[in-house]
């Protein structure tokens, strides 16, 4: 035992203390909080954020402090503090300047770990896993472990546990600092050795010499995977060691190997003696490996292997491990630590054993110096991947390197010969990507050590929404972050949440309705004018009625009945071609029955309700009703009774009118239109008329056509336009109406409103 283990096993055994933990919100960090509040310290720990387990250990006695302060670690006796913390840090340098015992996590594990027959869990890859199995398999031998693992487990309760009255202690050690060198386990089980963490090793020879000092420190049995190179050529010299895998030289090993879905099932030999068949609710052959391990150590315990067999079967993985995070028939959702090359492909071989449609991979680097010094490995990991999105590296604590990004991995993919792989340094952008792409059969993995897991959280909700909405729907379309810039005159905006296409009027009805019953945002979006959708997109479902009985036109003598998505301009040819006269200013109008009734859309004088003898209209609730202009508040551009119902279909009254004054009246219509509008992408007027004068008249006076924000112009042909040059944002465009406000009300003391419709979010609702 180490002299600081030693002295740290003194101060933690003289009776309750005071212990301070910087940077306590951390996986390993909090499982230490929480052995030292069973043991009955007094404890305290401070860092920028918090969670979940932070949360349960408050609950449990934990002082926590959500800022770091010099003054909180006075009074400790003793500090430990995350491998991220460096001089500098307030607590770390008040905790220096006072005297008080300052020591790693590692040390404190080490201490702890002193007053039980320690099982320490090594390797580059799996280590959270099989530790955590070989926790709950012991306790289902009956032998009352305690535990520490890197990472939340369900099946565990919690990342650490101390039980009174057991013999065992298991623990993930932890090989990224050297800190392995801390223990003096009982036992030790050693999964893989492979170049790693090269920011911290400076080759193999050094990680070897970490692993082989812990061997030494081992006072009983060495168990190994004799699967792996290295690992078998360190530890089968050593006296006594035990090796598992499924190697058929393996002391442990495992046949037969059969994946179903999710789950693996396997018969397991020790030496020659057949002791079972296994079932592991954890798929993939490395992790039938890993089993092997957890059953060595349970039977070299004494735990019959009935009960190992019955831990196994109940063992459901730890957070971020293969972690399935939604299922259905037609989608997979997954996320995986894995960030290293070897873990990617063992990942990527387990998932294709669910026999995807195509396997789609978010990936997100982890570390510069990894990045650099594994690039070539990393270009061949995703082989077994059908499509490979990039995003930015997650630096942990590194600093920046410069020309060293996400696109270096994939340029090594690109040169290995994939065909499949993008770099999207933005996390939301990656996302709306992949969501949008998506289709039945797909399984999505999440892969990386950082924050990417948060990605497949929200695609995990939105999916389950996605597909309850299908079944209440019924026929038409349903997609995933629809890009608006599409269905928008303008041409810009983020993405729908949920794009909806329903196709007959019951069915949006029922969309109507599960949308007021879940409490999610609804828009109904026509031909995409007379609105500006902001950047971050809209939230909720937006549905456009683009095919079926919602675009149906029929005419009955004077009278044309059209659903919510038929356009303006096709009332008014479907009128001219049956000689129904008095809509022909519907032509100039760029919108659809239902926008246009929504804001009452007029044109040369006329509006649209006063031609407007009925509609159909869906409530809140998925009621449909029929409505007459009488029973509504009609004012200019704007109806707000049809705020909060939705127009599926009305009917229009024209006159009797000659053809030849029909088709003139339209041409009148489109040459005005040719001559005082812009062609260039916009969303028609926005501003409303004041009182005072035109808006465009006004814009004119006050010199701003012309004007431009980025990609968005004042029009140079009417005033009242925005165009988008074809790089404007809705930001843009934003900045430049908020220009012209200020400057009407400034210099002539006119307080314009828009008519122009400004929706959505200003925040992305695709980063949690």
């Amino acid at each position: 035992m180490s002299h600081t283990s030693q002295m740290l096993s003194e101060i933690l055994g003289d009776g309750p203390v005071r212990v301070h933990l910087i940077g306590v919100a951390g996986s390993g960090m909090s499982g230490i909080a929480g052995l030292l509040l069973a043991l009955g310290h007094e404890v305290s720990g401070s860092d920028r954020v918090s969670s979940i387990e932070t949360a349960r250990l408050v609950r449990l006695g934990l002082k926590f402090y959500p800022r770091q302060e010099a003054s909180q670690v006075r009074g400790a006796d003793l500090v430990i503090y995350s491998s991220a913390i460096r001089p500098g840090n307030v607590e770390f340098d008040e905790a220096q300047r006072l005297g008080i015992h300052a020591v790693l996590r590692a040390d404190a594990l080490a201490a702890i770990m002193h007053y039980r027959k320690g099982i320490v869990v090594a390797g580059m890859h799996g280590k959270t896993t099989t530790s955590s199995m070989t926790a709950h398999v012991l306790r289902a031998g009956d032998l009352k472990p305690s535990h520490y693992v890197g990472a939340e487990i369900p099946v565990l309760g919690s990342n650490a546990h101390w039980e009174e009255g057991g013999e065992w202690f298991v623990a993930e050690g932890d090989e990224s600092d050297g800190t392995l060198v801390n223990y003096h386990p009982e036992h030790a089980v050693i999964l893989n050795i492979e170049e790693e963490h090269l920011d911290h090793y400076p080759d193999l020879t050094a990680i070897e010499a970490v692993f082989s000092r812990l061997l030494d420190q081992t006072n009983g049995t060495i168990f190994y995977c004799a699967d792996d190179f290295h690992a078998n050529r360190i530890c089968s010299v050593r006296e006594g060691a035990v090796s598992f895998g499924e190697s058929p030289d393996a002391d442990y090993r495992f046949e037969a190997l059969q994946a179903r879905g999710l789950q693996s099932q396997f018969d397991v030999y020790r030496g020659r003696e057949f002791l079972g068949r296994a079932t592991l609710n954890v798929p993939g052959r490395h992790n039938a490996s890993n089993a092997m391990g957890v059953i060595a150590v349970a039977s070299e315990l004494g735990v019959p292997f009935e009960k190992i067999a019955h831990g196994l079967a109940t063992f459901s993985g730890a957070r971020r491990r293969f972690e399935v995070k939604y299922r259905s028939d037609d989608y997979r959702v997954i996320d995986d630590y894995a960030h290293h090359p070897s873990e990617i492909k063992a990942t990527l071989t387990t998932a294709r054993q669910l026999d995807p449609k195509r396997l789609l991979v978010l990936f997100q680097p982890h570390r510069y110096t990894r990045t650099v010094a594994l690039r070539d490995e990393f270009g061949s990991a995703f082989d077994a991947a059908d499509l490979v999105f990039v995003t930015s590296i997650y630096p942990a604590s590194e600093p920046l390197i410069p020309g060293v990004t996400g696109q270096t991995i994939v340029d090594a993919m690109v040169e290995h010969g994939h065909e499949g792989a993008r770099y999207l340094p933005e996390r939301a952008q990656m996302l709306q990507e992949v969501g949008h792409l998506l289709q039945p059969g797909d399984v999505i993995l999440t892969l990386g050590a950082g924050n990417v897991h948060e990605l497949g959280t929200v695609l995990a909700r939105d999916l389950a929404s996605l597909e309850a909405l299908r079944a209440e729907m019924g026929e038409g379309v349903l997609r995933l972050y629809e890009p608006l810039s599409k269905h928008t005159t303008l041409r810009v905006g983020g993405p729908a949440q949920i794009w909806a296409g329903p196709e007959t009027t019951a069915g949006f009805a029922r969309l109507v309705a599960w949308c007021h019953r879940t409490g999610t945002a609804l828009t109904v979006m026509g031909r995409g004018s007379n609105l500006l959708v902001r950047d971050a997109g809209i939230r909720g479902v937006v549905v456009h009625f683009g095919k079926g009985e919602l675009r149906a036109i029929e005419s009955d003598g004077y009278r044309i009945t059209a659903g919510a998505g038929v356009r303006f301009k096709e009332v008014a040819m479907h009128a001219k071609a049956r000689g129904i006269g008095g809509l022909e200013w519907m032509e100039g109008i760029p919108g659809t029955v239902g926008g246009g009734l929504r804001m009452n859309a007029g044109a040369m004088g006329d509006e649209t309700f006063s031609f407007v003898r009925s509609l159909k209209v869906v409530d809140q609730a998925g009621n449909v009703h029929e409505r007459t202009p009488q029973e509504l508040e009609i004012h200019y551009r704007n109806v707000p009774d049809l705020r909060f119902q939705y127009v599926t279909e009305a009917t229009f009254e024209g006159i009797r009118r000659d053809p030849a004054e029909i088709a003139e009246r339209l041409e009148r219509s489109m040459e005005k239109r040719r001559t005082t509008q812009p062609r260039e992408s916009s969303a028609g007027c926005i501003f409303k008329n004041p009182a005072p004068c035109p808006a465009g008249k006004l814009v004119d006076e006050l010199g701003l056509k012309n004007s431009r924000v980025g990609g968005a112009r004042v029009s140079s042909i009417h005033g009242n336009f925005i165009i988008n040059d074809g790089t404007a944002t809705a930001a843009d465009v934003q900045a430049l109406i908020d220009r012209i406000r200020a400057e009407a009300l400034e210099r002539r003391g006119i307080p314009l409103e828009t008519e122009v419709q400004i929706v959505g979010e200003t925040e992305s609702f695709l980063l949690p």
